[in-house]
């Protein structure tokens, strides 16, 4: 499985159609939790629809990189997101940041949620 993705679109589709976009939502949840920030994807009971979460985890990041930074940082580190691929993101402005970042925070999950619904007994 390759985790190649050109954008958030591609990948979340690609989740989908693998009926596993409730484990990656879960997977966000609880990583969320486990870096201690608030984060809440349901919404009258009902799991946040694809558009919704990818705008949701943009707006997110984008708070937490103007007013939280050190909880920002602790996120990706609760994530794995490799420090070399942060590294290689365009700085543009803080909005474009917080999209690509979103986006590498969507890749990371799905690969947890890919890799244990591959290898789980």
């Amino acid at each position: 499985m390759t985790f190649n993705y050109p954008n958030t679109k591609t990948l979340l589709s690609s989740v989908t159609s693998q009926n596993l976009y409730g484990n990656l939502v879960t997977q966000l949840q609880k990583d969320f939790s486990l870096a201690n920030i608030d984060f809440n994807l349901l919404q009258e009971n009902k799991t946040i629809s694809p558009e919704e979460l990818a705008t949701a985890l943009r707006e997110k990041i984008y708070q937490l990189l103007l007013e939280r930074f050190t909880e920002y940082l602790n996120l990706l580190y609760v994530i794995d997101i490799p420090e070399q691929t942060l590294k290689q993101i365009q700085v543009t402005d803080a909005v474009e940041v917080a999209d690509q970042v979103a986006f590498l925070i969507l890749k990371r999950e799905w690969q947890k949620v890919w890799y244990k619904k591959q290898y789980s007994s």
